[in-house]
């Protein structure tokens, strides 16, 4: 299998796209839409992702058998810019970090098509809904696949375009329509300091291809200034699609979406991005200390901040949504301090079982009629047992409990961040702890304790949501091994784009480990010890903290009177003072002042010929008695 067979791996979603696409035309356009039904559709989408999941895995296992500097696959493209020193092809490169995305978004993509086709059973515009699923997979596919910086910013913008269309998917909800345009514009906010990164880069170095950056990098003499700068806007750019503070605020509205929307988002797509480009130019950002630095205290503190707002929040999906923000944080604690590789194993163990938690979430919310208040559930493990059963093996996978996935790279990234700052180390164990207490608070509130929805009819979901979560339990039980400590898997199989890294045993690791564990346990133990007999009519210990997290910690209120008010008046006085009162005033002015000095000419205008004789007489009379004056 070649470089075709590639293409052909990133054209099954495109192809399920147009499928999809022009049926929902069709038939909405017709008599017969009925017929394009949720299966049809369903089934279109979910083949064509199959298809694209089985080639990314037959390349992964040809790749296990190459040597490290074999196992890449390029396809030239053709040529897509020309402008002067610009030439720029559309070009795809498969090597051992993107052949590990393509893995992981094939794999979950296709689970959660398979699951929106029960969950979106009832909804009318099944066609467009897996339109939309499909080209948000193709797009990602670009994105990882790009070999330089115009390919990866199409599919850069292409996730960002479809994020739009599928987070505001019931845009007939004015709610949800406005989450879907909140996700656009922050996002236009980092994609600014993107943009103004590769300029910088093209400026520099005079390439945009991955490869040959490298070599101009590695080469280049006095351009530290430069890099730096490069690396801070790609930071900023990453701070956007990856949520971090202060950027992080259109991901819990994210939540507006259809259930399976956000586990796609959530778990393989969008919001790894960030983690993909900083890996992928690690060669760029090693050069950049301070950057790599301020990574590391923002990854920190977008994680322990949004860990505490997660501990109030009563929504099943905010509580996960903000779940997502904080893990965020822990990958990009992990790059800031140097251990890219445990970056992307957490983005790995990540996509599972957060997939896992939103689809069973999900279950939950289809099961319970589209009730999403945890204080209005509890007991369910008995109406739902198997959605039940996946759900704990999740929970266990992100409160870091051994030996489930989440251990293994959470604790990863803790012992690289206790190498690298003291302080780090102990906010990442904090943050830990606060993760399982929230975590187990979801768990606990949704299916453990007495039953909170008499009125409500609860039912098991069927097989198609079902199978899926059973195969994302798997994955979160066993991912953890490919990165056992000081036996990675996962650190060799990098290796051509990290380099060798090599962690000798410190006598550190048995302690830290404990430590990490221990405060995730306390943690659990203190949330079961909360919630046993939890009363939704109670009395918080911390009133006023409590209603400052379940708000959010009023970042979107203090933003909004930031920027959007101060941009309002700042406009309402450029259009009352600068516009109406000095622009529309001087020009009035001027035009009121040709009005007048026309009414006066225009006196002279008469049309009559005997008041032009008249003034050619006085005028006459006037020059010969200046003449006589002058002569005299």
């Amino acid at each position: 299998m070649g470089s075709s067979a590639m293409v052909g791996m990133v054209l099954f979603p495109w192809m399920g796209f147009l499928i999809n696409g022009l049926g929902y035309w069709f038939f909405q356009s017709s008599s017969h839409q009925k017929k394009w039904s949720s299966a049809v559709a369903g089934s279109i989408g979910t083949l064509c992702m199959l298809f694209s999941c089985a080639l990314a895995w037959n390349f992964f296992f040809q790749f296990l058998g190459l040597p490290a500097e074999a196992r890449v696959l390029e396809y030239a493209g053709f040529s897509w810019i020309s402008l002067g020193k610009l030439q720029v092809d559309l070009g795809l490169r498969l090597d051992s970090l993107s052949s590990l995305f393509v893995c992981v978004i094939t794999l979950v993509g296709s689970l959660i098509h398979l699951y929106s086709i029960g969950y979106m059973k009832e909804d009318p515009t099944p066609g467009k809904f897996f339109a939309y699923l499909n080209l948000f997979c193709f797009f990602m596919l670009i994105l990882v696949l790009g070999d330089s910086f115009p390919v990866v910013f199409l599919g850069w913008e292409g996730v960002g375009l479809c994020s739009y269309l599928l987070i505001g998917y019931w845009y007939q909800d004015q709610a949800k329509a406005q989450a879907g345009k909140k996700a656009f514009l922050v996002n236009r906010i980092g994609d600014f300091g993107f943009l103004l990164g590769v300029f910088l880069v093209f400026t520099t170095f005079g390439t945009l291809a991955f490869e040959p950056l490298k070599h101009a990098v590695l080469n280049a003499v006095g351009v530290e200034r430069s890099i730096q700068w490069i690396c801070g806007l790609l930071f900023v750019g990453c701070m956007g699609k990856s949520a971090q503070i202060p950027l992080y605020i259109w991901l819990p509205d994210a939540m507006a979406g259809p259930t399976p929307v956000s586990a796609l988002i959530h778990a393989a797509t969008m919001v790894t991005s960030g983690i993909y480009l900083v890996t992928r130019l690690n060669f760029l950002f090693t050069l950049a200390p301070w950057v790599l630095h301020t990574m590391a205290w923002v990854g920190a503190f977008t994680a322990f901040f949004a860990a505490s707002i997660a501990l109030c929040q009563r929504d099943i999906k905010k509580v996960l949504a903000y779940s997502t923000v904080s893990q965020l944080g822990y990958m990009f604690l992990g790059c800031g301090v140097g251990a890219f590789g445990a970056g992307v194993f957490h983005v790995i163990t990540h996509a599972f079982f957060k997939a896992l938690l939103f689809l069973g979430a999900g279950s939950v919310i289809h099961g319970m009629h589209e009730e999403q208040d945890l204080f209005k559930m509890g007991g369910l493990r008995k109406e739902m047992p198997h959605t039940f059963l996946m759900v704990a093996l999740g929970w266990l996978a992100i409160c870091g409990i051994p030996p489930f996935s989440g251990f293994f790279s959470k604790d990863e990234i803790l012992g690289h961040a206790f190498h690298g700052s003291w302080g780090l180390w102990v906010l990442g164990v904090i943050t830990a702890a606060m993760t399982a207490f929230y975590m187990t608070r979801f768990f606990y509130l949704a299916f453990l304790g007495r039953s909170r929805h008499a009125s409500v009819h609860v039912h098991e979901s069927g097989w198609n949501m079902l199978m899926p979560l059973q195969v994302l339990g798997f994955f979160s039980v066993f991912a953890g091994f490919l990165g056992i400590p000081h036996a990675s898997w996962l650190e060799h199989w990098l290796e051509p784009i990290l380099g060798l890294s090599i962690h000798e045993p410190n006598g550190m690791e048995w302690p830290l480990m404990f430590i990490s564990v221990l405060a995730a346990v306390l943690g659990m133990i203190w949330s079961f010890s909360k919630y046993r007999r939890f009363d939704p009519c109670e009395a918080q210990a911390f009133p006023r903290l409590a209603h400052f997290l379940e708000h959010q910690g009023y970042v979107n209120e203090g933003l909004h009177t930031l920027f959007v008010v101060a941009l309002q008046r700042v406009s309402f006085f450029a259009w009352s003072v600068l516009d109406i009162k000095w622009i529309d005033g001087f020009v009035l002015g001027v035009s009121s002042l040709a009005t007048q000095l026309g009414g006066l000419f225009r006196l002279l205008q008469t049309g009559v010929v005997q008041h032009y004789l008249l003034m050619v007489l006085m005028g006459l009379l006037m020059s010969t008695g200046y003449w006589m004056y002058v002569q005299g």
